[in-house]
This record gives structure tokens, C-alpha cells and sequence, in this order.
């Protein structure tokens, strides 16, 4: 018998291992002796700008922000490009669903965003 430390996801586990000779039966599968390791806790939803707009930009898609087309203050019109995300190599832009004036950005280049994130706000 061995006695091995695994450690998966960084968590720890000793693990004992009887070995078998050649020709011999397989050995019985090996056993952790720590618990099963836990979920890991959901990420906090992003909280609303202050002062943010009435009118909501979110993601369509899962994926990543990839540039920030607009800033605070700039005018927009329908359709006009406020966020673009990438996903799956994709660039894919998050476009103004009326014409207003970006009042927030809630997103920052590089962040994680799943479908239906609040990107930004317009007035």
C-alpha cells in the first residue's frame, strides 16, 4: 500500500493505494479520506451606477467587454454602437436601443458579462 496526497482544485486529499502484482487482480478503487470539496459562491450581481438613466443597454450575449464605444455624456442614436463584446472571436456590438445620452457605463474592458447584464444607461 501507498499512501499519496492529490490535490484537485486546491483542495487536499490523502489518498491510499494497494498495488497489485503482475497478474494479480486490479485493486480495489482508491478512497479519499478528505470530504468532497464545496461549490464555490456565486459572484455578486454588479450593482447600478448612481445616477443612472431610465433607458437600459444590456449584453446579448455572453462573453467578454471588449471596447468601450461611448462615454459619459456622449449622444447616441438608435442603433449606434455603446459596448462591444467579444464572444466565441466574435466582436459584437451592444447598440442603442433609442436615442438618448449615455448616462452610466457599467462595464469596464475585460469584464465577464452573461446575457442581459446592465453595459450601460442612457437618458
Amino acid at each position: 500500500m501507498k499512501n499519496y496526497t492529490i490535490t484537485v482544485n486546491g483542495t487536499a486529499y490523502d489518498v491510499t493505494v494497494d498495488e497489485a502484482g503482475a497478474g494479480a487482480a486490479p485493486a480495489a478503487p482508491a478512497r479519499a479520506a478528505a470530504p468532497a470539496p464545496k461549490a464555490a459562491p456565486a459572484p455578486a450581481p454588479k450593482a447600478a451606477s448612481a445616477g443612472a438613466g431610465s433607458i437600459r443597454v444590456e449584453a446579448g450575449a455572453a462573453g467578454k467587454v471588449f471596447k468601450l464605444d461611448t462615454k459619459v455624456g456622449d449622444t447616441v442614436k438608435k442603433g449606434d454602437a455603446v459596448v462591444t463584446i467579444e464572444a466565441m472571436k466574435m466582436e459584437i456590438p451592444v447598440v442603442a436601443p433609442e436615442d438618448g445620452t449615455v448616462a452610466s457605463i457599467d462595464c469596464a474592458v475585460g469584464d465577464a458579462c452573461e446575457a442581459g447584464d446592465l453595459l450601460a444607461t442612457l437618458n
